[in-house]
C-alpha cells in the first residue's frame, strides 16, 4: 500500500534550526536537537498565544508560516505525545487536591493546539488530530493524502513532539527531541516529481537511530536522498523520491 504527494511548501523549527538552509545543512549531518524551540507566534493574538506552551507555539508558528492564503484548506496535526507536560501537571494537581482546572483540562486534550490555531485564524476548514505513537508523522501523511483523494486541493500537515516530562520519561520509546514542522502537500500530477510513502507489516525490531521518527521523515524530505526506511508500530515505512 502507498500514497504519493508533492510538498508545495514547508517550514520547520527546533532549537538552533529554523531557516531552510540550516535544515538542509542539518540533513547532511543530522543530530538530535536539545532544548525547546522558541516561537514568537506574533500572528496569534496575545490572549490566545499565552494559552499555548512552547511546543504549541512552535507547532502553530510552523502552520502559520506554511498555510496557503485564503480559507478552505484542511489541516492535520500529528503528534505522538501531544502536550504531555500539561497532562502530567493536571494529573499531579488532581492527585494532590482532588480537583483540576477545567481550563487546563481543555488545553491538555490532543486537538487543543489545532483548535486554538483554527480559532485564532477564524478558519472553518476541516481540522483533525492524529496520534499514532512514533509513526504519527507517517500516519499524518496518510490522513492528509486521504483528504486529497476526497477532493481537497491541498492539505496542511503539522507534525510536532517534545520529550516526555518527569515521570512520563520512563515511557519514551524513541530519541527525545522537541521540534515542529509543517508541509503543505498536494496530489502529484501525472509526470510531476513527487514523494511516495509505502508501508508493509514488519515485526523486526527498529534499528537504532539518533533521530525520532518525525525528524527522520523531515530529514528525508529536505535531503536529496532517493529512499529512506523507518520502522515503528510493527510497520516498515518506505519513503522514496521520484523524478
Amino acid at each position: 500500500m502507498g500514497v504519493r504527494f508533492v510538498i508545495r511548501d514547508w517550514a520547520a523549527l527546533a532549537p538552533g534550526l529554523h531557516a531552510a538552509a540550516d535544515w538542509r545543512a542539518w540533513a547532511r549531518a543530522p543530530h538530535c536537537p536539545q532544548g525547546l524551540p522558541e516561537a514568537k507566534l506574533e500572528a496569534m493574538p496575545a490572549m490566545q498565544r499565552r494559552r499555548l506552551n512552547a511546543l504549541g507555539r512552535a507547532a502553530a508558528q510552523m502552520a502559520w508560516e506554511t498555510h496557503a492564503p485564503g480559507s478552505g484548506q484542511p489541516v492535520v496535526f500529528a503528534s505522538g505525545y501531544g502536550d504531555a507536560q500539561r497532562c502530567l501537571a493536571l494529573l499531579k494537581e488532581f492527585a494532590a487536591s482532588g480537583a483540576a482546572s477545567p481550563t487546563d483540562f481543555t488545553f491538555s486534550v490532543h486537538n487543543a493546539i489545532g483548535a486554538m490555531y483554527s480559532i485564532s485564524r477564524n478558519d472553518q476548514a476541516s481540522y483533525s488530530s492524529v496520534a499514532a505513537g512514533p509513526a504519527s508523522a507517517a500516519n499524518g501523511v496518510v490522513e492528509a493524502c486521504a483528504l486529497l483523494a476526497d477532493g481537497a486541493r491541498e492539505v496542511l500537515l503539522v507534525c510536532y513532539d517534545a520529550p516526555l516530562p518527569g515521570e512520563y520519561a520512563a515511557f519514551q520509546n524513541e530519541p527525545a527531541a522537541a521540534y515542529a514542522w509543517a508541509w503543505r502537500i498536494a496530489a502529484a500530477d501525472a509526470g510531476e516529481p513527487h514523494i511516495a510513502l509505502a508501508w508493509t507489516a514488519d515485526d523486526a525490531a527498529a534499528p537504532a537511530s539518533e533521530l525520532p521518527f518525525g525528524l527522520q521523515a523531515l530529514r528525508f524530505a529536505v535531503s536529496e536522498d532517493a529512499q529512506a526506511e523507518t520502522r515503528a508500530n510493527g510497520m516498515r515505512w518506505t519513503w522514496s523520491r521520484h523524478a
